[in-house]
């Protein structure tokens, strides 16, 4: 099948999936309920275009397909700082700090570790990609468990507080930063569509992308800041996904032939946008809402991810 039409074939589901989403079990005079519905409809599209773009960017710089941004602590980071602002304020911790500004911090942290991991990776001594690998884990895990500790000395109301932003659901997703999401996602697209072809050369490899005349140091740099931006913008409105990036990725890395990313990220993003609107469909008009669309991914996600993990040593072996 040429790819344009697979590329049409998703857009035709994508667009099925989006009619019943809106208007399955709805009374079209119903106002309100239709504008919530779009609501949701809009923030899982930005969703699954920041998860997609992230996802497929970070793999091409790391040249590894079962590697997400979660693996390097930038979810951990957001987890962190949203338990930190509830043990210092406690219940009040949202009264005085805003929605907007809280999104505004989560950025510029997530902003800063991506220098400092820049730094660590180009700094006087020259390391590798895995050294950066292992030290975003280690990050990671470090962020998890102080804010585990901050979790346990919290009163259990306001524990409940945190645990909204720790799970994903599109039901309480945060509406008013639509706008600012929206306007960060475009800022973060534009700068990539002008250097797909340099990704196009990163995937090729550090030694290659160099040879081939590309400075590799400043454009991993700068494609890091873009994935802070990208996963700022998905955690911070519905918190985050791990497997969903996983899972996109690799069914476009099966789905495609080609490797070029002015094709693969537009596809990667309609997959990732089928799944969250499929999934948030079935949670609602299935399952009535008995589970959350993030248990669904991660399970699927987590059983793929077994599976290609079973396939890699296949191939070793």
């Amino acid at each position: 099948m040429k790819t344009s039409l697979k590329i049409a074939l998703l857009g035709l589901i994508l667009l099925a999936v989006t009619l019943g989403f809106l208007f399955v079990d709805i009374d079209l005079d119903n106002r309100y309920a239709l504008n919530k519905r779009t609501m949701r409809l809009a923030s899982m599209v930005l969703v699954g275009i920041s998860v997609a773009y992230s996802s497929i960017i970070f793999q091409t710089i790391t040249n590894n397909r079962i590697l997400t941004p979660s693996i390097m602590g930038y979810e951990a980071i957001f987890i962190l700082f949203q338990t930190f602002i509830v043990f210092v304020y406690g219940d009040k911790a949202f009264q005085v700090i805003g929605q907007q500004e809280n999104f505004f911090y989560a950025i510029v942290l997530m902003l800063g570790f991506s220098l400092v991991l820049y730094f660590l990776l180009f700094g006087k001594r020259k390391r590798g990609m895995y050294f950066l690998l292992l030290t975003g884990m280690v990050l990671g895990t470090l962020f998890l468990t102080i804010s585990q500790f901050m979790q346990v000395m919290i009163d259990p109301n306001e524990f409940s507080i945190v645990q909204n932003f720790m799970f994903v659901s599109f039901s309480k997703m945060n509406t008013k930063l639509l706008g600012i999401a929206a306007a960060t996602l475009v800022v973060a697209l534009a700068f990539t569509s002008f250097h797909l072809r340099k990704l196009d050369v990163l995937a090729l490899g550090r030694d290659h992308a160099v040879n081939l005349g590309l400075s590799y140091n400043q454009v991993v740099q700068r494609f890091l800041l873009v994935i802070s931006l990208l996963v700022s913008v998905s955690t911070a409105l519905v918190g985050p996904i791990t497997f969903l990036g996983i899972l996109v990725c690799n069914l476009t890395y099966e789905l495609l032939p080609t490797r070029k990313h002015s094709i693969m990220l537009p596809v990667c993003s309609l997959i990732a946008c089928i799944c969250l609107v499929f999934g948030q469909f079935l949670v609602e008009h299935v399952l009535s809402f008995s589970t959350t669309v993030s248990i669904i991914i991660n399970f699927i996600g987590g059983v793929y991810f077994m599976y290609l993990l079973w396939l890699t040593r296949k191939k070793i072996s």
